[in-house]
């Protein structure tokens, strides 16, 4: 059962495909290493075995009879605890939500699921994705496999420390500054941040807002491009929805890159970098020139994207979590930031957007792909609320410490967080891939190239001794 764990999502569909293991087995295999080291990471927090296990009954019935439910079938797959789950608890991270049951699923989930995806269970995440550090009042915080005394990141931290312990081969995860691809950084997992209407996200408080993505993080590049078969696609829930079928992601991911011209940006135009996060990330542009790419450290500037991410993200938690009840710090800080911004605050933010879209569609002219660290530092200790200060310079708030991500947010384009490597302590290092708005796929090839290149994804944690934990949460 423990070398059915190690799988990646893509091998484990194949054997199911041959029959080789069952999804009953797939789903008995993952249970166990839940019960062996839930306890010590706490990222999946709410977990439905009984549901799991008959729902696996049903997909091995299905195959029985020759019917493959679609590009996820069988596979143990956790959502997020932002994303609604019909009939299963789901908190967003807050208090106020503790014991809220949804009576609908979120659309992911549908897709999730009519894909033949099997749900395990929820993954933990800060009080509605706010912050880079995965803690909450509900369930405390998520540690890191690698080290349990340092943080998986966020919000999407229960996601990557479940897929690092091999509790999942699939999750999902979401993005607004970084908060999927820092905690796959920080856990040794990879990330897609897609281009905003690849993944649609349905809201009925703002529909147009485009800096907020949800994604698929997985252990591969390959289980990314899986995933991705399964959750993107048009639906007219948004308005700016991308039409093109998810299938476009099953093509083959191998490529040859020579020739490729990508820029390397170490700080992306003067970012303080922790010393270790900055030696590892520098070792990228030896790989891709590797794999025959032409690669060119760049000075580029983006802090353009201070201002604008700053001002659209407070007017987003004034309008749709102002009238939030008990709301925790982060939210009610960010809340009072968004209610002082005024329409100028606006209109320069749409004009900063707006000539950064402009100014890197000529820098994608020149060059395929930039590549720049995910995050400006490796993982924190878990008691620290977030990152005070980088290389000597002190961080004015929690947001700060993100700004390597949150400034690509900003560029309407898609970033994969790949496994890079590691510090000289052990703690993982991922470097961050970003192509042309809309060129998903050819992020996701490059990603492939690179981590077949390292091998870095393979290297796994060493947990301490199991421990036993219940089935029911």
């Amino acid at each position: 059962m423990t070398e059915l764990v190690d799988l990646t999502a893509t091998e484990m569909s194949a054997l199911l495909r041959e029959r080789a293991v069952s999804a009953v087995e797939l789903a008995e295999a993952h249970l166990r290493r839940i019960d062996e080291v839930g306890d010590q990471v706490n990222a999946i927090v709410t977990l439905v075995a009984e549901q799991a296990l008959d729902h696996a009954g049903k997909a091995d019935a299905d195959l029985a009879r020759g019917h493959w439910r679609g590009p996820l079938h069988g596979l143990p797959v956790a959502h997020k605890d932002l994303v609604d789950t019909a009939g299963v608890r789901t908190t967003y991270g807050s208090r106020v939500f503790a014991g809220h049951v949804p009576d609908q699923d979120d659309l992911l989930v549908r897709r999730v699921r009519d894909a033949g995806g099997i749900m395990i269970g929820k993954t933990n995440t800060p009080e509605f994705g706010t912050g880079s550090h995965t803690v909450n009042e509900v369930f405390g915080a998520t540690r890191n496999p690698y080290d349990l005394s340092k943080s998986a990141g966020g919000s999407s931290g229960g996601a990557a420390a479940a897929l690092a312990s091999r509790m999942v081969p699939l999750a999902d995860g979401s993005d607004m500054g970084g908060s999927l691809r820092n905690p796959a950084s920080f856990c040794n997992v990879a990330g897609l941040r897609p281009t905003p209407g690849r993944v649609v996200s349905a809201s009925t408080e703002a529909a147009w807002y485009t800096l907020s993505v949800s994604g698929p993080m997985a252990r591969t590049a390959a289980d990314l491009a899986l995933f991705m078969t399964a959750i993107a696609g048009f639906d007219p829930a948004s308005p700016y929805a991308i039409r093109e079928d998810g299938s476009a992601f099953a093509a083959p991911l191998e490529h040859d890159f020579t020739g490729a011209r990508i820029a390397f940006s170490p700080d992306l135009g003067g970012l303080p970098v922790d010393p270790e996060t900055a030696r590892v990330t520098a070792e990228a542009a030896a790989v891709l020139t590797g794999l025959g790419a032409k690669v060119e450290q760049v000075g580029l500037d983006l802090s353009d994207a201070e201002d604008a991410f700053r001002i659209y993200r407070s007017w987003y938690y004034a309008l749709a979590l102002g009238d939030l009840p008990e709301a925790g710090p982060n939210i009610t800080w960010n809340v009072e930031q968004g209610r002082k911004v005024t329409g100028a605050d606006l209109a320069r933010a749409e004009r900063l957007r707006t000539g950064l879209f402009h100014r890197m569609n000529a820098f994608f002219g020149e060059y395929d792909f930039l590549i720049a660290p995910v995050s400006q530092v490796p993982p924190f200790p878990v008691e620290d609320p977030y990152v005070l200060e980088i290389d000597g310079t002190p961080m004015p708030d929690y947001l700060a410490w993100m700004r390597s991500c949150y400034w690509i947010s900003v560029l309407h384009a898609p970033a994969m967080s790949v496994p890079c490597g590691f510090t000289s302590g052990g703690l993982p290092v991922g470097v961050q891939i970003v192509g042309r708005p809309w060129a998903d796929f050819d992020v996701l090839r490059l990603g492939h190239a690179f981590e077949q290149a390292t091998g870095t994804w393979r290297r796994k944690p060493e947990l301490p001794g199991s421990q036993a934990c219940p089935r029911s949460r």
